[in-house]
């Protein structure tokens, strides 16, 4: 007896989409193709898609330390309402996850409250790099987060030397929010006081530019992977195209989205980010990025903030906006408007997070594999809606937005949790394994 079977749906199995039927058991895909046995469940996926499960590689739940806006059980829930299985979080916590006992207390926290499957980013600071060298079996552990320009939290390290003593160290793939900080810190007089337009003003293409070059070349010299998160600019996407090997970056829904200055004048303080939201011609190549398979990865770069911090005059507010609900919904839309193929979504979402990052036994639908399933309605139309918003936050940028393509179903680890719109059961997340 099978605990679940998936059948009449379209499965992605090798390269293709195969009207296949999917025997899952203990958490595990034990058989694809026809299936004789009976189980307890079965899903008629009729006209539905089913995808390996979707992979979340950047998001903030917040937890420890701002957990009014986010913590590690809502973040969740919003994630498997997305039709996210998998999310890789961030370690710009307070106290921030820069040493191995706090790494620990967020496994810890995780544990029976996370909805999804986990691996925390260790965040690297300019005096940790000697622990930075011994994460390599170090469980639920996907990478080392280094923020080269300040944005939320307190995790800086920005000085040459610093860098190259993380790269030095590290034994993981090193993350890298890259944002020249010596740049921010001469244009900061720049920001006009209520004008969010001016935020795109003080960190400029070049503040973005500058600090990847930069990285790129120390990552070569000490031979070492690095990923590079939010790239936002056409110079950036130019360079690294060019600077391709132990090389890889990720572009956000958000940026591929809205656009300067309309984003701004209709959202105000709710589009700031950083990197920043920028102009169509930025947009363009970041498309032209993904279109030809020259980026690797689309993170959601979940970052919730509360309305009443975000309703303040600005510089007075945060940058960030909550993604992780609406990733699987704005990017189907973008492949119903045939800006990239259903097939290059997977490859973006599902198989090269486990390709970049080493993940074990997912990413793809295959016997013996986890059994995480992402099902989608690619004609399914819906309205983005501020109320449907799981986070704590309650909002979300694309508010009142029509996309068609929709997720109906999650399954993480053999179970379903989410049934068209409908969470089912407790969290029952596991640490990722790499």
């Amino acid at each position: 007896m099978l605990d679940l079977i998936i059948k009449n749906g379209k499965c992605f199995i090798q390269e293709d989409f195969n009207n296949v039927e999917i025997g899952i058991k203990n958490g595990k895909i034990v058989k694809v193709g026809n299936i004789d046995t009976e189980a307890k469940e079965i899903i008629d996926a009729k006209n539905l898609l089913v995808l390996p499960g979707c992979i979340d590689t950047q998001v903030h739940f917040r937890e420890p330390g701002s957990t009014d806006a986010e913590d590690l059980n809502t973040g969740s829930r919003a994630a498997i309402l997305g039709g996210i299985t998998s999310v890789f979080e961030m370690p710009n916590t307070n106290p921030p996850t820069s040493n191995k006992k706090e790494f620990e207390k967020k496994l810890n926290l995780a544990r029976g409250r996370m909805y999804t499957n986990h691996a925390f980013y260790f965040g690297a600071t300019p005096d940790n790099y000697k622990e930075l060298s011994d994460l390599k079996n170090l469980v639920g552990c996907c990478g080392i987060k280094l923020f080269a320009g300040s944005s939320t939290g307190n995790l800086l390290v920005d000085k040459e030397k610093d860098i190259e003593n993380v790269f030095k160290h590290a034994s993981k793939i090193v993350s890298v929010h890259s944002e020249d900080e010596e740049i921010l810190n001469l244009r900061k007089k720049l920001r006009e006081i209520g004008n969010v337009q001016s935020h795109n003003i003080w960190r400029n293409p070049e503040c973005s530019i500058s600090s990847t070059r930069k990285i790129v070349r120390i990552a070569k010299k000490y031979n070492k992977k690095v990923h590079i998160l939010h790239i936002t600019t056409k110079e950036e996407v130019d360079f690294l195209y060019q600077n391709k090997g132990n090389l890889t970056f990720e572009i956000t829904p958000q940026h591929l989205t809205l656009s300067a200055p309309d984003c701004y004048n209709e959202l105000g303080t709710y589009a700031q980010m950083n990197p920043p939201i920028r102009e169509n011609s930025h947009q363009e190549r970041l498309w032209y990025a993904v279109k030809n398979n020259i980026n690797d990865l689309i993170g959601s770069d979940h970052a919730p903030h509360l309305k009443e911090k975000k309703d303040k005059q600005y510089p007075d507010t945060p940058s960030g906006m909550p993604g992780v609900q609406t990733l699987l919904p704005i990017m189907l839309n973008h492949v119903n408007e045939e800006k990239l193929t259903i097939k290059q979504l997977i490859r973006l979402i599902c198989e090269n997070p486990v390709k970049i990052f080493g993940i074990q036994n997912k990413g793809y639908i295959k016997e013996n594999f986890d059994a995480d399933l992402t099902l989608i309605d690619m004609n399914k139309v819906t309205i983005i809606d501020n109320k449907h918003i799981a986070s704590k936050c309650g909002w979300t940028p694309f508010h009142g937005k029509k996309v068609k393509g929709f997720p109906v179903f999650t399954i993480i680890l053999g179970k379903i949790k989410m049934d068209n719109g409908k969470i089912i059961g407790e969290p029952s997340g596991l640490p990722i394994k790499f």
